[in-house]
């Protein structure tokens, strides 16, 4: 856990006392869940303990910590998309062939933590790495799929194996 210097502590106990409950208002009618909006509400104010900006200069708190919340929905709502769609993905399989819960819950981690390191790419760079490496389609293939030559795909594939690679990741 960050802790704050001297001031910013009495600064970040007023901010969090004065906004708390409004954060999680605004939160809340965005997110239809008082649940989801309080622990949102909670991660924003954890964010804005680890974050750089001195609390006590703030100009405008309800401001950042909207910005910080809006960024932190985003993320929910992706987490809560993919969710859907391997679960999705899950139903249409044989019973037989179910996994575990504790499989289940390692792919959606793994789906996650993927998700998270190809957003930085743009679209089609990453739509033609997941192209790649998930359904195993070769550069021609890609190529038609996205509507662009195979020189972009090769391209984009340079691109995300940078990407990749810079985070240690491939």
């Amino acid at each position: 856990m960050v802790e704050p210097a001297g001031a910013d502590v009495r600064a970040f106990e007023t901010l969090y006392r004065d906004n708390r409950s409004w954060l999680e208002h605004w939160l809340g009618r965005r997110l239809g869940s008082a649940w989801d909006a309080a622990d949102l509400s909670q991660d924003t104010f954890i964010r804005v303990l680890a974050s750089s900006q001195s609390i006590a200069e703030l100009q405008e708190p309800r401001a950042y910590l909207k910005t910080v919340g809006k960024r932190l929905l985003v993320n929910f709502y992706r987490r809560r998309s993919l969710e859907q769609a391997y679960l999705d993905a899950l139903a249409t399989l044989p019973a037989n062939v179910a996994s575990s819960p504790e499989q289940r819950w390692q792919v959606l981690e793994t789906l996650h933590a993927l998700d998270q390191l190809l957003d930085g790419l743009p679209a089609k760079v990453r739509r033609a790495f997941l192209l790649s490496q998930l359904e195993g389609l070769g550069y021609r293939e890609i190529a038609e799929r996205l509507k662009v030559t195979e020189r972009s795909v090769k391209r984009y594939m340079a691109q995300a194996y940078e990407h990749c690679l810079l985070a240690d990741l491939c």
